[in-house]
């Protein structure tokens, strides 16, 4: 009787043993099969990002190529003409204005960044990073100043660009871009330099902590606007 009971004892504690020896698979096969699933979805994702990413670069080497070969082509076509080469040059200005193509000359480039300072030895964390308000501030001052062109980040300026906040990443022109910024103008250098004086904006975010360095440079590049300039409202009057 007493066996009876010592087998009885041991086979119930063989059987939890077994039981929670099954659980214990089931939820590490589980957890597994998640996480396994999880690291497909994310790699198809990316997968289709890349894919998605260098079809749009191949189809704007594609419109580049055929830019370049319609300028050939114009300009061979305009040599013998002058009125036809008058046209022309016209259309290259307005290009020029409206930010369709590369320019380059003297002018400015203004560094900004975010604060080194850590968040937790403020009160305000939001005054350590630059923000779409800094940026758009500056690029109205250069273009009081007499500034023909101008690019945040190799983001070309231009009537229609927007200039959005999410958190520490700005919007420019639909291109998400993030610290250090970068902005470049073409102009007289003598009066976009202007811009870094005593008691002036760059000085006031130098003051909070932020990076805001200004340099005149003889040869600044800035290059074209990228995207379609669609006006919907703006119609001409003939």
């Amino acid at each position: 009787m007493v066996n009876k009971k010592i087998i009885s004892i041991v086979l119930g504690i063989m059987c939890l043993a077994l039981t929670m020896g099954i659980c214990i698979q089931m939820k590490t096969v589980k957890k597994y099969s998640t996480a396994e699933g999880q690291n497909y979805d994310q790699n198809n994702l990316r997968a289709e990002v890349l894919k998605y990413r260098e079809k749009y670069e191949n189809t704007l080497k594609e419109i580049e190529k055929i830019d370049d070969e319609l300028e050939k082509n114009i300009e061979e076509a305009t040599n013998q003409n002058a009125d036809l080469e008058d046209a022309r040059n016209q259309i290259q200005q307005g290009n020029k204005l409206i930010g369709t193509t590369e320019v380059t000359g003297p002018g400015v480039i203004i560094k900004l960044a975010d604060s080194e300072i850590e968040s937790s030895k403020v009160l305000d964390p939001s005054l350590l990073v630059v923000h779409d308000l800094d940026i758009f501030y500056i690029i109205n001052e250069l273009k009081n100043a007499g500034a023909e062109a101008i690019s945040v980040n190799e983001q070309r300026i231009v009537s229609t660009t927007a200039i959005e906040c999410g958190g520490n990443i700005i919007t420019v022109n639909g291109e998400k871009i993030g610290s250090p910024f970068t902005i470049k103008a073409i102009g007289l250098p003598e009066n976009l330099v202007n811009l870094d004086r005593t008691g002036g904006y760059l000085e006031k975010m130098r003051e909070a902590g932020l990076t805001a360095d200004l340099k005149k440079s003889n040869n600044v590049t800035i290059p074209k606007y990228s995207g379609i300039i669609n006006y919907k409202y703006a119609k001409s009057i003939n």
